[in-house]
């Protein structure tokens, strides 16, 4: 398991590779040893080489293998997350009826929060069903999730 914390527009991020795959993008610290491996930290070389790119616009699909741990309904959630393309957004009930149970919006909301890989599972994409910012307490808040949002937003629209 190799860490490191990685500077972004949204505040420091720590980040975590495990065997191969991302395991942890958070401005929560991940407490852990830190063995570090030549995989792993080429991995993570390329996880701030793609989060340079994001924040310059010029990237809208990572390209970094992920392993998401949590329940079955999480993963499935955190599996729709990273369905939605750059640019746009779902509601939690649009997540929700995706999953066949449209009366699960709560639950939706409940795994977003728990999601450990900001960005590659790009939970800032889901709003409420009025459009409100809601529900974005890691890395910065609702307001870095405005920023990612108004970010995507104006990349679509460049040329």
């Amino acid at each position: 398991m190799t860490c490191r914390v990685i500077e972004t527009p949204i505040g420091l991020l720590t980040a975590v590779a495990d065997r191969g795959a991302m395991v942890w993008l958070s401005s929560e610290a991940q407490p852990t040893e830190n063995q570090s491996t030549p995989e792993e930290e080429t991995l993570l070389d390329r996880l701030e080489k793609e989060l340079e790119e994001y924040f310059c616009g010029t990237r809208r699909v990572f390209d970094l293998p992920v392993r998401l741990a949590g329940t079955p309904f999480q993963r499935q959630v955190w599996e729709q997350l990273r369905q939605i393309p750059y640019g746009e957004k779902r509601t939690y009930g649009e997540i929700a009826a995706a999953l066949g149970n449209p009366r699960a919006s709560r639950a939706v909301g409940a795994a977003c929060g728990r999601n450990d890989i900001l960005l590659l599972v790009p939970c800032h994409r889901v709003v409420g069903k009025d459009g409100a910012l809601t529900g974005f307490s890691a890395a910065g808040g609702l307001a870095a999730k405005e920023y990612l949002l108004r970010l995507e937003q104006t990349s679509e629209e460049t040329p």
